[in-house]
């Protein structure tokens, strides 16, 4: 199943080298990315993103399934390596491991590799920083049924394995791009694609905005929302829309904006009204 020797010490060079893989720089230098925990491998494989190395530990697993799915990761040319626990501990990034952490390449995020369907509905994110919001709106968008997911002037990576947890692996099943802001309004311009940004001064509610159509639904970051780029006035590439707050908070969850926003969009989809 795995190379003969188990390494147990958290300062061999692979294990190391795995675990530099936490840091964007080493990830944007390698071109690689780590995967962790059984449903997120699974999902990867399903979706078959390349993945180059599966490292486990027998003693953490906890899902019954999981010498399946090293059966399979191998299969799919996936070189496998034992760890001990004090090794694999050394490269987890998250308490209650369950013995799996995969290699995987990244893709390209080029706009122009994304093949949209006809009358899409698309969320684009400015600006997101936090790999949880980004991941949990990954997730969204996957449950909403978006053709794809943009990242904005991404300050967050995609590839950043606190995005791929809290996307229960939604990333390697959603299309997804990454670009500035520029070069994402003329992009969606370019194929009559609505634009609705969400921002809490506008006079228009969410649900007034006509989804029906191919659409784009715009969320800025979570601090600052979004930039004057998209909102500066008469020439601005978007319709700004809001979403009412009765009580003393001035704002939502990002991740809770997008999901009001695109179920609102999928409503009147299939409704048609």
């Amino acid at each position: 199943m795995s190379d003969s020797t188990v390494i147990n010490s958290r300062q061999n060079p692979r294990v190391q080298a795995l675990a530099r893989l936490r840091d964007h720089a080493t990830r944007r230098e390698r071109g690689l990315f780590p995967v962790e925990g059984f449903r997120e491998l699974s999902r990867a494989l399903a979706a078959n993103a390349h993945l180059t190395e599966i490292y486990f530990c027998p003693v953490l697993f906890k899902n019954p399934n999981s010498a399946a799915l090293l059966d399979t990761a191998a299969q799919h040319g996936a070189a496998l390596c034992e760890l001990g626990t004090g090794a694999f501990e050394k490269v987890s990034g998250r308490e209650g491991a369950d013995g799996l952490l995969g290699v995987a390449k990244a893709w390209p995020l080029a706009l122009e590799l994304l093949a949209l369907p006809e009358n899409p509905l698309l969320l684009v994110v400015e600006r997101v920083e936090k790999p949880g919001n980004l991941g949990a709106l990954f997730r969204t968008a996957d449950s909403a049924g978006c053709a794809a997911l943009i990242c904005c002037d991404p300050v967050t990576d995609i590839f950043n394995p606190g995005v791929v947890r809290a996307s229960q692996g939604a990333v390697f099943s959603m299309p997804c791009a990454a670009a500035g802001a520029a070069e994402t309004a003329a992009f969606l311009a370019a194929r009559g694609i609505a634009v609705f940004a969400t921002t809490p001064d506008a006079p228009a509610r969410y649900w007034e905005a006509d989804f029906r159509g191919a659409s784009a639904i715009l969320l800025g970051s979570e601090k600052d929302g979004l930039t004057p780029f998209w909102l500066g006035g008469g020439n601005a590439p978007a319709t700004p829309v809001s979403i009412p707050q009765a009580g003393l908070s001035d704002s939502l969850n990002v991740g809770m904006a997008g999901a009001i926003c695109l179920f609102e969009a999928v409503r009147q989809r299939a409704t048609g009204n």
